[in-house]
């Protein structure tokens, strides 16, 4: 998820005639040219959408997904979320036996464990993306909207960490011995309700206000270095810039408070570098109670206007 939480225009899930279904995916973003879909590159949504449109292509448009946050080139997930909505007719175009199927034959698994399983076994749809799970979204689900929080971690190899290839994808190997303490005294003080901008790529018409509700980093049994991150949303770059921000304190090249003072001026600085997308990945995002999803993405529809926090529901 870029580290920001964006998506497709939202879809009305209040028409009788189409059925909601919630996608989990998980995907190795290395060679994909981010979440969006783009004429002619891959793309996380572009690589779904035409495997949606091989599977419905008999049944009216192919449908469209709406995402919780867009990822940007290189960005991995375990647990990215969106939703699909489909006519009845394509919702029971699942369950219809197999073709040819003789009297007597099993028919297809019904709905949502049909459609994860055809997707996953289409032809063209890499193995570096997968739907872990289909499911019918209860009412009010929105993926993108009804988030309450995101959480990322990032992966850094220094100096006294390990070199392993395998890990070359999603670790940034580091040249030089970092802090660790340092880095979490740093992280620590970042927290809260604040204006991002100094930590933002700047977007028009989007806010940069955002809880950050954790932020940490531990070093593994491996020597890695990973950093937690959690916040209701993220604006552009922001968790690459967070990260790069704290290494350049456990590289001693800045101090914790120097990190808060960037913040509060609201200006992009060149003091610290972003580091890159590889490292990055969408680990898990959280939704409140069944009951209070609609009003959950209500309320997230609504910009932010000041630093009043969002009420978070659940």
């Amino acid at each position: 998820m870029t580290d920001r939480a964006q998506g497709p225009a939202e879809t009305d899930d209040t028409n009788a005639e189409t059925i909601r279904l919630r996608l989990d995916i998980a995907y190795e973003g290395t060679a994909f040219l981010g979440w969006a879909k783009q004429p002619g590159l891959r793309t996380v949504q572009g690589e779904l959408e035409a495997a949606l449109a091989t599977v419905f292509g008999r049944f009216g448009p192919a449908p469209t997904l709406t995402v919780a946050g867009r990822t940007d080139a290189g960005v991995h997930a375990l647990d990215q979320v969106a939703h699909v909505d489909l006519t009845r007719a394509q919702y029971e175009s699942l369950a219809r036996p197999d073709r040819g199927g003789a009297r007597g034959k099993a028919a297809r698994p019904d709905g949502p464990d049909a459609l994860t399983r055809r997707l996953n076994g289409i032809a063209g749809l890499n193995s570096d993306v997968y739907v872990t799970r289909a499911s019918v979204a209860p009412p009010g689900f929105d993926a993108r909207f009804s988030a309450v929080w995101r959480r990322y971690e990032y992966r850094v190899s220094d100096t006294s960490g390990p070199r392993n290839p395998l890990e070359r994808n999603r670790t940034l190997w580091y040249p030089a011995p970092l802090d660790l303490e340092l880095m979490r005294a740093a992280a620590g003080s970042l927290l809260g309700l604040h204006d991002w901008a100094s930590y933002c790529k700047a977007r028009a018409g989007s806010t940069t206000i955002r809880t950050l509700q954790e932020f940490d980093w531990m070093r593994g049994a491996d020597g890695v270095l990973v950093a937690h991150v959690k916040a209701d949303a993220f604006c552009h770059s922001m968790v690459r810039a967070l990260v790069g921000a704290t290494i350049a304190v456990g590289e001693r090249k800045l101090s914790p408070e120097r990190l808060v003072w960037l913040r509060d001026e609201l200006t992009r600085t060149s003091e610290f570098k972003v580091v890159p997308a590889k490292g990055l990945t969408l680990v898990e995002l959280g939704y409140p109670p069944d009951a209070e999803l609609a009003a959950r993405a209500e309320q997230t529809r609504a910009r932010r206007s000041g630093l009043t926090p969002p009420a978070i529901v659940g």
